[in-house]
């Protein structure tokens, strides 16, 4: 975990440096050959067994955000600079901000797996590492950092981040009922790794000459196998009547392993209307986990604060130059809420974000080896968000099939696709939900937005059926 002021930056800065929402390719929801749709929908079945290469077969990474990345880094005399940089207009920078900032960053990789058909039905077997970063940013925290004294009064409420990290063992079953309903389900095994969740509910500041006053309230969650809080002190007050403030900046030693365990259900079922409609329904990551430790820090309710007012020089020699007072800003960030060490609080449960995906196909008379498609995927709770991809599917030869979509949701407009190489004894695939863009130096999409997934297995068995709604 990070150190709780190193949290705070990421949310002023807009960033997720933390891992974490496994993410599978919505692009291949549809896509014929696409060995991994099982993970979109357990009711889905292959058309052959395979093998994944160890830590290759499936890895996805990603990033959501429905701010720009370019509305956060800019062009400064040659130099990349945020958005805090006094040369950086205020008026260009605050139209981009939302009221609600949302920033989630995705890791799924697949260590081991594989896929048969047998017992009836076709079975899956997989091992894999996830992790889940989720932060919603309220638009007055930017523009505190951004315009300072400018106003007077901010009101910062409902400025909160989560992430965990966890294995997972997971037990795939697909099945056909007849001739035209098939159904599955996977059975999840879950070794917690690290858990955080920060809930920042209020921070209501009054901005005067000499010093911020502030109305807090504040509570940190972690769950690592071990760990400390760091604590320091500072002296706040008139001269002469100056207190010592005691609070938690940072994490002083920490140990990870693994620290809970869990248990999780995929279901899902796929319905053939006709020769051309079919219709699809999953519920994925219904489950929890349990953590055997709860480190927590808390402002214990409303709690009044003094800190130092901040105010950027332009000249780069200057003492409150733009390059210090932003590292003073940063650590001042922390003090705001000047959370105490609560300890060790024991054993605590929290459930994964479920996701629910529906999708409609339809196969033209024209052409049996294309087909369009509509899904909705929706991630709930806190840190949800909904989502709408339209396609067009397309598998001209039996050793290649593609996907071109477009989506639109929560994090905006996008478009995707799929590339699917499949001749016999091997298959790869390419794809992108979110097509990047132009990257920043730091590596991050300009979009706010993007996604790659590869992946490298090894099919075996007949390729008889011709849908994989048909039975084994």
């Amino acid at each position: 975990m990070k150190q709780i002021k190193i949290l705070m930056a990421v949310a002023v800065l807009s960033l997720a440096t933390t891992i974490a929402n496994a993410q599978n390719l919505n692009s291949g929801y549809f896509a014929d050959g696409y060995l991994y749709r099982h993970d979109l929908n357990p009711a889905f079945a292959n058309k052959q067994g395979y093998v994944a290469m160890p830590g290759i077969g499936n890895l996805n990474v990603g990033m959501n955000s429905n701010l720009r990345m370019d509305k956060i880094f800019y062009n400064v005399d040659g130099k990349t600079a945020l958005f805090i940089h006094p040369k950086v207009d205020a008026g260009s920078f605050l139209s981009a901000v939302k009221d609600k900032n949302k920033i989630a960053v995705d890791l799924h990789e697949q260590i081991l797996g594989f896929g048969f058909k047998g017992m009836g039905g076709y079975n899956t077997f997989e091992i894999n590492a996830r992790a889940n970063v989720g932060v919603n940013i309220p638009g007055s925290l930017f523009r505190l950092a951004k315009q300072g004294i400018e106003n007077k009064t901010y009101d910062i409420s409902d400025f909160a981040a989560h992430a965990d990290a966890y294995g997972e063992i997971a037990l795939g079953h697909s099945h056909q009922i007849n001739e035209k309903l098939r159904i599955g389900a996977k059975m999840k095994f879950l070794l917690g790794v690290a858990n955080i969740d920060a809930d920042f509910k209020k921070a209501q500041l009054t901005l005067g000459e000499d010093e911020w006053v502030g109305v807090t309230n504040a509570e940190i969650q972690t769950s690592l196998k071990k760990m400390a809080y760091k604590i320091e002190e500072t002296e706040r007050g008139p001269e002469g009547e100056e207190n010592v403030h005691r609070y938690v900046s940072g994490v002083d030693n920490s140990k990870w392993g693994i620290n809970g365990f869990g248990l999780a259900f995929d279901l899902g079922a796929e319905y053939k209307w006709d020769e051309n409609w079919s219709f699809s329904a999953a519920l994925l990551d219904l489950g929890y986990i349990g953590w055997k430790t709860n480190y927590v820090a808390s402002t214990d309710g409303d709690r009044e604060i003094h800190t130092s007012k901040y105010i950027f020089n332009v000249d780069d020699d200057a003492s409150n130059s733009f390059e210090n007072e932003s590292d003073r800003f940063v650590e001042g960030l922390s003090e705001l809420y000047e959370l105490q060490d609560k300890g060790n609080k024991g054993s605590r449960s929290r459930g994964l974000a479920a996701t629910m995906n529906l999708g409609v196909e339809y196969t033209p008379d024209f052409y049996r080896k294309m087909s369009f498609g509509l899904t909705n995927s929706t991630r709930m709770g806190k840190y949800g968000w909904t989502e709408f991809r339209l396609s067009t599917n397309v598998a001209p030869t039996n050793i290649f099939s593609a996907s071109a979509n477009v989506a639109l949701g929560t994090y905006g407009f996008s478009f995707g696709w799929l590339l699917n190489f499949h001749p016999t004894g091997f298959n790869m695939y390419l794809g992108m939900d979110h097509t990047l863009s132009k990257l920043a130096k730091q590596g991050l999409p300009l979009s706010g937005r993007g996604n790659v997934n590869i992946g490298i297995n090894i099919p075996f068995g007949n390729n008889k059926t011709k849908k994989t709604i048909q039975a084994n």
